[in-house]
C-alpha cells in the first residue's frame, strides 16, 4: 500500500484539499436595506439549489454619514439641516462551489441599487 507521503499521493491530497477550501466571498452594499435584504435572499437560494454551501448572508455593520447645510443662504447661523446617508453592507461565503454555481451566479439579475464585490 502506498504511503501518503509519496510524491503522486502528496499531489492528489493538495489537489483536492484546494478544491474543498475554496472560497467565494460576496459582499453587497446598498443605501436601501430591503433591496439588498431581497438580493442576498435571491443570491442564497440560488446558490443552495446548486449543491454548494452557504454561510451567510451576514449582516456588518450600517456606515452612517450625516450631513449638517444651513437652511438660509445669508443669515441665521443657528438653523441648520442635518441629511444622513446609510450604506446597508451584508456578506455572504460560499464553500464547497463548483462550475455550476459560478455559472448560477453569472446569470443572476441584481436590481442596479446593490453594489456587488465578488473576491475568489
Amino acid at each position: 500500500m502506498p504511503s501518503l507521503r509519496e510524491k503522486g499521493s502528496a499531489n492528489l491530497f493538495s489537489e483536492l484539499n484546494v478544491a474543498t477550501t475554496q472560497r467565494i466571498r460576496i459582499k453587497l452594499k446598498s443605501y436601501d436595506h430591503n433591496l439588498i435584504d431581497k438580493s442576498s435572499e435571491r443570491i442564497v437560494r440560488t446558490v443552495k439549489q446548486t449543491g454548494a454551501v452557504v454561510s451567510g448572508p451576514i449582516p456588518l455593520p450600517t456606515q452612517k454619514t450625516i450631513y449638517t447645510v444651513l437652511r438660509s443662504p445669508h443669515v441665521d447661523k443657528k438653523s441648520r439641516e442635518q441629511f444622513e446617508a446609510r450604506v446597508h453592507k451584508r456578506l455572504i461565503d460560499i464553500f464547497s462551489s463548483t462550475q455550476k454555481t459560478i455559472d448560477a451566479l453569472m446569470r443572476l439579475e441584481i436590481p442596479a441599487g446593490v453594489d456587488v464585490e465578488v473576491k475568489v
